[in-house]
């Protein structure tokens, strides 16, 4: 079986991504002692720059291995697009005073959750499109090999619905199948998800390769 390794420590990320893989026979892990490398700065202005920084940075420290690297978030369409970037600190004005952009850390699930519904209070139902982007960026050595990216599109419920999932997924109603992504197994998300759409693309990507 091959492998992938993603620069992530985020849990729900790394159930999304061997949830898509799996069908591929690909396992996915984690780069080795993660957490004692040094943190990436997500400092870009769009999903595509983050990723390729951190696939680039990480991919340093495992000579010769594709590393993939995800930068992904929630656009709300009655938000001008935020929390966009900012999806992982948005609540970082309530809770520490300070713009997401100026944040030292992510901000909780629940509380970025709550800001978004407390901002789209009024806001009716056919008003509440919204979508998932995820951006992935394969480097190796230092240097983007190729990037890849998937959209889902779907509505911002009034309020929280399922227990699977993390971040923004129970709030986000993805109406081709009438449920949030977290009432979604990592296997049902994955077939539907952003993060399933961009690693399905950098799967093929890899199959292709091999194939030469």
């Amino acid at each position: 079986m091959r492998q992938i390794l993603i620069a992530t420590s985020n849990p729900g990320k790394l159930r999304d991504f061997a949830g898509a893989a799996a069908v591929h026979g690909i396992e996915i892990a984690g780069i080795p002692n993660f957490s004692s490398l040094p943190l990436v700065v997500e400092d870009g202005s769009t999903f595509d720059e983050n990723a390729r920084t951190k696939a680039e940075e990480y991919s340093r420290y495992i000579p010769g291995e594709i590393v993939v690297a995800d930068d992904s978030g929630l656009e709300v369409d009655a938000l001008n697009g935020a929390p966009g970037v900012h999806s992982a600190r948005y609540a970082a004005p309530d809770l520490h005073g300070k713009e997401p952009h100026e944040a030292d850390a992510n901000t909780d699930d629940e509380a970025n959750n709550a800001r978004v519904l407390r901002e789209l209070k009024n806001v009716p139902p056919e008003k509440r499109t919204a979508r998932f982007v995820c951006v992935l960026a394969a480097a190796r050595d230092g240097k983007t090999v190729a990037t890849f990216r998937g959209v889902a599109e779907g509505m911002i419920l009034e309020a929280a619905r399922g227990r699977n999932g993390f971040g923004y997924d129970p709030l986000f109603y993805f109406p081709q199948i009438g449920k949030t992504f977290a009432e979604l197994s990592a296997e049902e998300k994955s077939k539907y998800s952003h993060r399933g759409a961009a690693l399905r693309k950098f799967l093929e990507w890899c199959d292709r390769r091999a194939s030469d």
